[in-house]
Parts: structure tokens; C-alpha cells; sequence
């Protein structure tokens, strides 16, 4: 099979692989679509340390090609949908509902991280029985493919933010993480969305998923964003880029006793300074999130589909086949031409 395979930091390309065979409790998939994520582009630039000869990717549509021994309820040919997080479901984090932390830190995260990933003709799902989420067939690829990372974890960042009906919340940064933030809170009843990023095509994109105000990063923004709260600041602010300026500007107009819902990925060291957080005496929460994993999580957010009360598909703004991945990398990379989503088609 062609997998795309990381080589050193600046490298990766195509490369033949010997098809996985599933051991016990796994299955083999099938690739149908596959995306690039900002995660994978960490990888590749040498920020986020992975082995030589791993296969890239974690986000996938496929089809069942071959099921390990002990895994029931499913069939070869059935198409699915797995999650870019594959816990075990078994283990003390996983039980304790940390599904994200499957065994330790970010062990949920397998795909593209510790075993190879889904940016290949076929990929081996680990611990099958609970990350194969079967896709509705009144469902296409292209509905159900960003359920896998990037919506989850955005709605995830609403979620664990606690918004609630009639708050006031502010998400930074409107890249595909921040509108699906943006989704997730209006899903989740903001009364009003502020939503923060310095391109006015994302802003655009913004207010079609679900914004109520659009504002661009400038020297006021603190101010400007208080304002339209009455003076009061946001209940909830979303940092969905993983930079110090972002973040500190979430904390500035974070109210006393709101949360700041962090869902960037950070690089080297993350200030926090004491007059943002008012000297640590304003009852303010900070809460990280990795995105959800397992098979429930999926079926869940399918529905959602399935009720039409979301629809990905305007976020999948470039589609390339699987031998023009490099193309597709620089393409995201340099977020030209109103780039969002990169979809690969594999088969």
C-alpha cells in the first residue's frame, strides 16, 4: 500500500507499505478520506517529535477490510468512522471517563502519533470494539469525515467551558478548531458569540457557523470586547490557536468567575500574567482539553449530522487524491487561496 511517511523534521513522502494484519481486538480499514490536520503540520516543521517512518495522519473515513480475532458487532465492507482518538476503554482513565488519556498523557492519541496513521491506502485500528463507529448510509464521507478530530474538538472546547444558556463567549482564532468552538457554542446556547481572528474571509465563515459579532486583533481588542459585554467581559473565552498573545487576550476579557477553555497547542513557555488573572483572586477556571475519544463519542455527533442541526462540509474547502499529498501540505500550510479543511481522497 502508499502511506505518507514522515522521514526528518521539513520531510515526509509516499512510500510503500506492507498492508497491516490485525491481532486480536484490532481491525484494518480501508481508507476512503483522510484530512491534513495543523497537528500534522507540527509534526512535519519538527515542533512535536515523532519517529522516523511513521505513517501521518489521524483523521479517516474507511471501510472494513479485515477484523482481529474477538471483535464483534461488525462486518468487512461495513463503512465507519473512528476517531483521531482510539482509547482502549478499559483502562483507569478510560474508566474514570479521561477516554482522552487512554493510559497517561495524551495516550488516547495513537493514530499518527505512537503507530502509524491514517494517511495510507489502509491503517490498523486499535482496541476495534470501541472506535468503530458505523456511518448511518443516508450519510456521506464528506458529512461525517471532521467529526473524527477537528469538530469534536471544538465542540469539546464549548463543552468543557461550561457555556451555558444566554453566556457571552469569545473564541479566538476561527481556523477549523475555532469555527467548530464557534459551532459548539451556539449548539450549546451562547446568547452571543464574539468571534476573534485577523482574516475577514474566517470572520465571514464565522458568523455563517454561528458568530453574532466578528472582530479583528488589534491593540484594543480587550477593550472593544468588553464593551460589547456592558464593561461585565465574556462568561466563557475559547483560545483556539496556541499562541501567548491569544491567550492572554482570553484571560483580559474573561469576566470574574468565567473560564477560559484552552484548545491550542502550545509551544515552549506559556505566560500567566498575575494582573490578567487578577492576581489569582477572581474565581476564573482554565481548563485544557485533548479531543474526546471512542466510538459513543462518534455515533453522538453523527446524530447531530443526521438532525441536520450541523453541516461540516463548507469547512472541506480543497480536496486532492493521496499522490498529490505534498501539494496538499503546502497548500494548508501557507492557509492560501481561503483554505480551511484539506480532505485526501485515498479510494
Amino acid at each position: 500500500m502508499r502511506a505518507n511517511v514522515f522521514r526528518a523534521p521539513g520531510k515526509f513522502a509516499l512510500e510503500e507499505k506492507a498492508i497491516p494484519r490485525p491481532g486480536p481486538g484490532e481491525a484494518v480499514v480501508r481508507v476512503r478520506l483522510t484530512t491534513i490536520c495543523g497537528t500534522d503540520v507540527h509534526i512535519v516543521n519538527g515542533e512535536y517529535a515523532v519517529r522516523q517512518g511513521l505513517t501521518l495522519g489521524h483523521e479517516m473515513t474507511g471501510v472494513i477490510h479485515e477484523l482481529g480475532a474477538g471483535v464483534e458487532g461488525y462486518e468487512p465492507g461495513q463503512r465507519v468512522l473512528c476517531g483521531a482518538i482510539t482509547p482502549c476503554g478499559q483502562c483507569e482513565p478510560c474508566l474514570g471517563g479521561s477516554t482522552s488519556q487512554c493510559e497517561g498523557a495524551l495516550g488516547g492519541w495513537k493514530l499518527g502519533n505512537t503507530m502509524d496513521g491514517a494517511q495510507a491506502e489502509y491503517v490498523l485500528i486499535p482496541h476495534a470494539q470501541a472506535n468503530l463507529a458505523l456511518i448511518p448510509g443516508e450519510l456521506a464521507d464528506e458529512q461525517v469525515l471532521l467529526l473524527a478530530d477537528v469538530a469534536s474538538t471544538g465542540f469539546s472546547a464549548a463543552e468543557r467551558g461550561r457555556v451555558r444558556l444566554g453566556d457571552h463567549v469569545a473564541v479566538f482564532a476561527q481556523g477549523p478548531i475555532g469555527l467548530c468552538a464557534t459551532i459548539g457554542a451556539k449548539l450549546m446556547g451562547a446568547a452571543r458569540i464574539i468571534a476573534v481572528d485577523p482574516e475577514p474571509r474566517r470572520l465571514q465563515m464565522a458568523e455563517e457557523m454561528g458568530a453574532t459579532m466578528m472582530i479583528a486583533p488589534g491593540p484594543d481588542l480587550v477593550r472593544h470586547i468588553r464593551e460589547m459585554t456592558g464593561g461585565r467581559g465574556v462568561d466563557v473565552a475559547i483560545e483556539a490557536l496556541g499562541a501567548q498573545q491569544t491567550f492572554e487576550s482570553a484571560l483580559r476579557c474573561l469576566r470574574p468567575g468565567g473560564t477560559l477553555s484552552s484548545v491550542g497547542v502550545y509551544e515552549g513557555h506559556l505566560d500567566l500574567p498575575a494582573d490578567a488573572i487578577i492576581a489569582g483572586l477572581a474565581d476564573q477556571s482554565i481548563v485544557t482539553t485533548l479531543c474526546p475519544g471512542g466510538k459513543e463519542r462518534m455515533v453522538r455527533l453523527m446524530r447531530l449530522v443526521q438532525a441536520k442541526r450541523i453541516d461540516l462540509r463548507p469547512l472541506l474547502t480543497h480536496m486532492f487524491p493521496l499522490d498529490r499529498i505534498d501539494e496538499a501540505y503546502e497548500l494548508f500550510a501557507s492557509r492560501a487561496h481561503g483554505v480551511l479543511k484539506v480532505a485526501i481522497q485515498v479510494s
